[in-house]
């Protein structure tokens, strides 16, 4: 009998529930694959009011709440692709991202769009790994 890979949908209550036809996050295996992330106050399911710095802040924040119910946290990030709807917002929205990813930070993509959903203007999706996790340097 084989084992094969576990593939687990992930949902944590304490993130925004999802705006369309997708789950918060998918594992399969020890791979945490999350879906774009917006800065959603989770109890009203409306933008946070701020601009790109505040969006980012409580995307990052809901995204922490996707990774622990994945066994995961913001140190187990490996890819994150950030979509902001203005590129003149990349200096603004890295000082955020450096409260929550240290070095080594994770690998990274950032790409201006011409459109968010819910009018936003920052969505972060992740790949992480989950459970114990060792780093080696090359």
């Amino acid at each position: 009998m084989s084992s094969g890979i576990i593939r687990k949908v992930i949902f944590a209550s304490k993130g925004p529930k999802p705006v369309g036809p997708y789950s918060q996050a998918v594992q399969a295996g020890q791979t945490v694959y999350v879906s774009g992330v917006l800065g959603l106050n989770c109890e009203t399911m409306k933008l946070v009011e701020g601009g790109a710095v505040k969006e980012a802040e409580q995307a990052l924040q809901n995204l922490g709440h996707i990774l622990t119910a994945a066994d995961s946290d913001y140190s187990k990030v490996v890819k994150n692709t950030v979509f902001l709807d203005n590129i003149e917002d990349f200096a603004a929205v890295n000082e955020v991202y450096k409260k929550y990813f240290k070095e080594p930070f994770p690998a990274r993509s950032c790409f201006q769009v011409a459109k968010l959903p819910l009018g936003a203007k920052v969505e972060i999706e992740t790949v992480a790994l989950s459970g114990t996790v060792t780093d080696v340097k090359s």
